[in-house]
């Protein structure tokens, strides 16, 4: 039987840079009526501990289905993990049972949901949610609990919090409810948070609110945090290193300065380029011809030659491998790879 590490050691956590979750070679499909759609096919990426990894890619990309199943979370079925590995500091998540894998979930791993006011229960006030965490997993009183509660809506910056932990989550502004979100996955110190499109519809300056105080929390508590979303400005600033998905896979990895510089992926390149710019003013705004592919029915050969202005016809048969990029001299470049046949042209055309 698998032994799960309690979280309630506070000399339990690992020094920066030591790795904390491995995803290998992980495959998950979803069984419909019209067939098998292969959401997730191969990923592969690590995170350390006091490292961002930021995951990049279109709706449907497999970035939230992949973070689902590493939380224990995907429905299944109609999902169904195939092949692979997910390693929490070296146990096998995907071997553990059901109690194995809750122990884990909000005392080692937690998540923040996208849509703060769908993940939070419209009928219960925000400090009995919070306070939840504690009385399930360390047995608090309801009273200690409640106070647990307020030090958490302080620590995240919620204004008059003793005030307003009776109220409910209609309660609250997008911004304040996306802290208590945080607040929730902060709740027992996690080792590991997940925070999916944590900034999704909040106007720019509350994103810029909550990736600072994201950023902020990681540092003072040296997690490691997964950071999924498609919106490359919001991740400019804090990720370490990013993981670009497209139609399962993925498909270009890179530290996050070398990325944004020098793209090695014709997808990348265009996500790069569909940013808005102030110098362009008065200019079209670029975007990637067509849309992502119908997992059911994948193309052969690379996924993206479709949408891809410089495929080939070996693009279009054989998929491509993803490769160690090198400089121009032959020299590996380090955390830098991509799936494309034609990455030396991109990279250094």
């Amino acid at each position: 039987m698998t032994t799960v590490i309690e979280n309630d050691q506070k000399n339990d956590r690992l020094e920066v840079g030591t790795p904390l979750l491995e995803v290998k070679d992980l495959h998950v499909e979803f069984h419909t009526r019209d067939g098998v759609a292969k959401a997730v096919n191969g990923v592969n990426y690590s995170v350390a501990a006091g490292e961002t990894l930021a995951v990049l890619g279109e709706s449907g990309s497999g970035k939230s289905v992949t973070a689902q199943t590493i939380m224990g979370i995907l429905d299944m079925p109609p999902g169904k993990v195939t092949q692979g590995e997910i390693l929490f500091r070296g146990q096998d998540m995907l071997k553990m049972s059901n109690e194995e894998r809750r122990r884990v979930r909000g005392r080692k791993i937690a998540m923040i949901f996208q849509d703060a006011l769908s993940a939070l229960n419209p009928v219960l006030s925000v400090g009995y949610q919070l306070g939840e965490m504690f009385r399930v997993h360390q047995g608090a009183s309801r009273k200690e609990a409640k106070e647990k509660a307020i030090e958490l809506m302080d620590r995240v910056r919620i204004p008059a919090a003793r005030e307003r932990v009776n109220d409910y989550p209609h309660q609250f502004s997008g911004g304040m409810r996306q802290r208590i979100m945080i607040a929730m996955a902060l709740s027992l110190e996690p080792d590991l948070i997940i925070a999916d499109e944590p900034t999704t519809a909040l106007d720019v300056t509350v994103q810029a609110q909550v990736m600072d105080l994201l950023a902020e929390l990681q540092a003072e508590y040296n997690m490691g945090l997964i950071l999924i979303t498609h919106d490359l400005g919001v991740v400019a600033d804090v990720a370490d290193k990013i993981a670009v998905m497209y139609a399962g896979r993925i498909v270009e990895t890179a530290p996050v300065h070398d990325l944004y510089a020098n793209p090695a992926h014709p997808y990348t390149k265009g996500l790069l380029r569909s940013i808005p710019r102030l110098d362009q003013k008065g200019q079209e705004l670029y975007a990637i011809k067509g849309l992502p592919p119908n997992l059911l029915k994948v193309p052969t050969g690379c996924a993206f030659n479709p949408r891809c202005d410089v495929a080939t016809d070996l693009c279009r048969t054989e998929t491509p491998a993803l490769h160690h990029v090198t400089d121009k001299d032959g020299k590996e470049l380090t955390g830098r790879r991509s799936a494309c046949h034609l990455w030396k042209e991109t990279l250094h055309g």
